[in-house]
């Protein structure tokens, strides 16, 4: 991977200035991006679910072709998914790890290889602590006001209550960043934390779109024709898109797909995120 160096000041968003007890330092590996990039975090728990991934994976791909740089902790879980999203879609990607930058520290060790890719695809990673300084329970929550000054908007994917992913959120909060979370089932733990947020007024966010409105953004609006639009849906996907070619509520549409309501809430909130159905008066319809 590409040398250590210290980041220059001017270098420097000048957004991470205006929060208390800013860096004196920081550290980089690879080339921070253009000062007129709009910066989202994305955080969410190292335990994540299947929905969570998926979500992950849906939103970050949304955000293709626009000048967004995500920002996340390269922990393991909805941390290391969001970094291989933007990879994978072509977008910038920054990783604050809560270590130094030494091959020899990096924290956790199983990502050096995704810390090379996103260096390599022309993203960094950046610390204030010396290069050779060992990850510590202490040093995780202190890195995490870098991620959210650095940001403009903060995305809470998945957390439980007591979660440290709601530091990120509630030090948003405290720099008057956008804060914005994924709502999932009524019954998932991992979504106690987005929902408890988004009753403290974060915005909810089920598309790419609602994102794209947070940092500002015009949106492209691109009709594509109905085989397009559902190619790569999966069998119980397609059903439901076949069962709503009438409307019907979501208590009718759950007893014709035969699954549990657990199961069939979770397939639809996938379906809204990929603007695939949505929700009005009370009946579901195609997007």
């Amino acid at each position: 991977m590409s040398e250590i160096r210290t980041l220059d000041k001017n270098e420097i968003p000048e957004r991470l200035f205006e929060i208390p007890e800013p860096p004196k330092k920081l550290y980089i590996r690879g080339q921070m991006p253009k000062a007129n990039a709009k910066f989202l975090c994305v955080v969410g728990s190292r335990k994540y679910t299947p929905y969570g991934k998926e979500v992950c994976q849906k939103l970050i791909a949304g955000l293709r072709g626009y000048n967004i740089v995500i920002v996340s902790g390269l922990a393991l879980g909805i941390d290391g998914i969001a970094h291989t999203a933007a990879l994978d879609s072509g977008l910038t990607t920054i990783a604050v790890p809560g270590s130094g930058l030494s091959d020899k520290v990096l924290y956790p060790s199983t990502h050096k290889n995704l810390a090379k890719k996103i260096i390599e695809s022309g993203g960094a990673l950046l610390s204030e602590f010396e290069p050779e300084f060992r990850a510590t329970p202490y040093s995780f929550p202190q890195r995490n006001r870098i991620m959210a000054g650095l940001s403009h908007a903060i995305l809470v994917i998945e957390a439980e209550i007591k979660s440290g992913t709601l530091i990120t959120s509630r030090l948003g909060t405290e720099y008057n960043r956008d804060v914005c979370a994924v709502p999932g089932s009524v019954f998932s733990k991992n979504s106690e934390g987005c929902h408890m947020l988004m009753r403290l007024g974060a915005t909810p966010i089920t598309k790419s779109e609602n994102i794209l409105e947070v940092l500002g953004f015009e949106q492209k609006q691109e009709e594509l024709p109905f085989e397009e639009k559902y190619k790569d849906c999966s069998e119980q996907e397609l059903k439901v898109v076949e069962l709503l070619k009438n409307p019907q509520t979501r208590d009718e549409l759950i007893r014709d797909l035969k699954l549990s309501a657990q199961e069939a809430n979770s397939l639809l909130m996938i379906m809204e995120i990929k603007s695939l159905v949505k929700e009005s008066g009370g009946e579901l319809y195609l997007a």
